[in-house]
């Protein structure tokens, strides 16, 4: 589970017990021919590049995702899947928005505030951002929300084969602040991304991760996968904020 999913797990324990609360997110993303043992450190700091300098580009992203969260305490897997909006402004927090369609619930930020809205149970939890950086959660969130530099705040590696069927890059991170939110991370890298930042030098895919997987220390692993990308769509500020519907309880944790 992401950073996100570990606070909100740990606040549903204090002040939300009855309620079932099912993997929520974090965090988000061509075939190549050469051997899967043939990456050399050489063509890491191109996959490590294309990835930063492409993220340094975004200023948003629509997309749809699937996720599956293997909850280790309870020998299960759960679904779930949905939309995800992140949009960067100058010079402040980036805001996110994710649509959960399954299980039904909304994670929402304006870059100050987090809502958590469950729908069915008509709740909503209200948090300060600030809080979701508690205790070693903000790297996984930068990464998150597009903000964080990954060569910066982990230690970087190829995740065994270092390439996946597909012929994408795989890379295993660790982070150098340790987190029980975060205790590796591992990103898919589009093939076509590295390779087109290999050929011009520069990144031109603002979001080229097909897919991450984040484990926590609890042993839980919860990965998802991003399809139907849009980026740099000139995304307004409105969809981030929350009005909170009538009769709806607020619940602002302490």
């Amino acid at each position: 589970m992401s950073p996100l999913q570990i606070w909100l797990s740990l606040k549903r324990e204090m002040i939300m017990k009855p309620l079932l609360l099912l993997a929520l997110v974090a965090c988000t993303i061509s075939t190549l021919f050469a051997s899967p043992g043939g990456c050399s450190a050489a063509e890491l700091a191109d996959v490590v590049k294309a990835l930063e300098q492409g993220y340094n580009n975004l200023t948003d992203l629509q997309a749809e995702f699937t996720q599956r969260t293997a909850i280790a305490s309870m020998k299960r897997e759960e679904r779930g899947a949905g939309e995800l909006f992140i949009k960067k402004p100058a010079g402040t927090n980036a805001m996110f928005r994710f649509n959960y369609s399954r299980p039904k619930q909304q994670i929402i930020s304006n870059g100050k505030k987090v809502w958590y809205y469950l729908p069915e149970t008509k709740q909503v939890m209200v948090s300060d951002m600030a809080s979701l950086f508690e205790g070693g959660s903000g790297v996984a969130l930068n990464y998150l929300t597009g903000m964080g530099h990954v060569s910066r705040d982990f230690t970087i590696k190829y995740a065994d084969e270092g390439r996946d069927k597909k012929g994408n890059y795989v890379l295993e991170l660790l982070p150098k602040k340790s987190s029980p939110a975060l205790t590796k991370l591992q990103l898919t890298i589009e093939a076509q991304a590295v390779e087109r930042f290999a050929r011009e030098g520069k990144a031109a895919d603002p979001f080229p991760i097909a897919a991450s997987v984040l484990f926590d220390q609890f042993g839980n692993r919860t990965a998802i996968e991003f399809n139907k990308v849009k980026v740099n769509q000139g995304m307004g500020s409105d969809r981030f904020t929350f009005k909170i519907p009538a009769g709806v309880e607020v619940i602002q944790p302490q």
